[in-house]
């Protein structure tokens, strides 16, 4: 016996007939389809025997929006988005999930469960601007909502001042 399945086996679970609280684990199985286990466990009081369900606990990352509304975060629609800017470009489907693996793990590694969406699509487009500056450009076209011409040329002067 691991380790692991020492600790587990040592939780109090309370037998739903007599309420003793000492009852062993007889069987154990993964059940892979919704990441829980399932655990066969007898009462060493009444021997009367039950099961129980164990699944961790995922807290949702949310993103609060430029109008201070929140939504749950979707790798979905940040996928969808980079795939769009990325149209005919030289960039893998690995970089793409590669930049939201990043966002994610980021929002989670720095305030735990909530991101603003500016700082998702900074961090998105400077992402974009080190593999493809074409994809950055289009991103951030999207992104910064440019108002007309003056504001797209002025971001892509500054491209050019970065880049010398």
């Amino acid at each position: 016996m691991s380790y692991k399945e020492k600790v587990l086996e040592l939780i109090e679970m309370k037998c739903p007939f007599c309420g003793n609280d000492d009852t062993k684990v007889i069987d154990t199985r993964n059940m892979s389809e919704n990441n829980s286990i399932r655990r066969r466990r007898m009462c060493e009081k009444c021997s009367k025997r039950f099961t129980t369900f164990e699944r961790m606990e995922e807290t949702p990352l949310i993103v609060k929006k430029s109008n201070n509304t929140r939504e749950s975060f979707s790798r979905n629609k940040l996928l969808k988005g980079i795939m769009i800017s990325c149209n005919k470009r030289i960039v893998s489907m690995e970089q793409m999930e590669a930049i939201v693996d990043y966002v994610e793990n980021f929002a989670f590694s720095k305030n735990g469960n909530e991101i603003e969406s500016k700082e998702i699509g900074n961090i998105v487009m400077n992402k974009l601007k080190d593999i493809d500056e074409v994809a950055y450009v289009r991103f951030a076209s999207v992104y910064r909502q440019f108002k007309d011409i003056d504001s797209f040329m002025s971001e892509l002067a500054l491209m050019l001042k970065e880049r010398k």
